[in-house]
């Protein structure tokens, strides 16, 4: 879509409709920042691996998943009905390896699971509720098992946050958006997203009892990191 979704765009069908034109635009790299993600689980996780996908709805990144690893099986968690069906007609096929559920972690079953995922859903989250989030998902993995998340994530001093902001809509603008729309996006990111800073991203994943943090993938506004159980 042309500007990213807030919470409440996830249930209007037209911005849902429109979703999978959003990513390739908005997020720098985003075919290989899901490329690099599969190849990270792929490091730890067997060829008949189960996955938990947070945030899976659109279908997206399942889809590349499935199509790269044929053997991995997916459960799939969003608190969007909307999002949910439109990962079905995304999927096709491959739909048949996936479960979605919908809600949020709490819906998630309790696996355990050989590797987990959460792409560009997080900075939609506030941070006690992140945290919270973090910790139950690691619950559900398998001693060593890997977790790959990104989202946006940048410093907030004042100055650096309006900085990277208006990089994020100088890239959305680049990328064919509407420079109007890139702003009304920026403005909206700015007023409602509880974004945090890498450090404090790094330190809830610490938190939450992950180990072996690294920092694998930054697009401008958007950083990526892969962690273990």
């Amino acid at each position: 879509m042309d500007n990213p979704p807030n919470m409440d765009a996830f249930s209007d069908p037209q911005a849902v409709a429109r979703y999978a034109e959003g990513p390739p635009r908005l997020v720098p790299g985003f075919a290989d920042l899901q490329r690099m993600v599969m190849l990270l689980l792929a490091e730890r996780a067997p060829d008949d691996a189960r996955v938990l996908v947070l945030g899976a709805g659109g279908g997206l990144e399942i889809k590349a998943f499935a199509e790269a690893r044929p053997g991995w099986r997916f459960d799939g968690v969003d608190p969007s009905i909307e999002m949910m069906n439109l990962a079905q007609v995304t999927l096709g096929s491959l739909a048949a390896r996936t479960r979605l559920h919908h809600g949020l972690i709490d819906i998630a079953p309790e696996g355990p699971f050989d590797a987990a995922t959460c792409i560009l859903t997080l900075h939609f989250v506030e941070r006690e509720e992140r945290l919270r989030t973090l910790r139950e998902v690691r619950r559900r993995l398998k001693p060593g098992a890997p977790f790959a998340v990104a989202h946006f994530s940048f410093p907030q001093e004042a100055g650096d946050r309006d900085l990277w902001l208006a990089r994020y809509a100088a890239f959305a603008a680049a990328s064919g958006v509407e420079p109007l729309q890139a702003e009304k996006a920026r403005s909206m990111i700015a007023a409602r997203l509880p974004i945090l800073s890498p450090e404090d991203d790094e330190k809830l994943l610490r938190d939450a009892g992950f180990s072996g943090i690294s920092l694998f993938y930054v697009g401008f506004a958007f950083r990526g990191w892969v962690a273990y159980a």
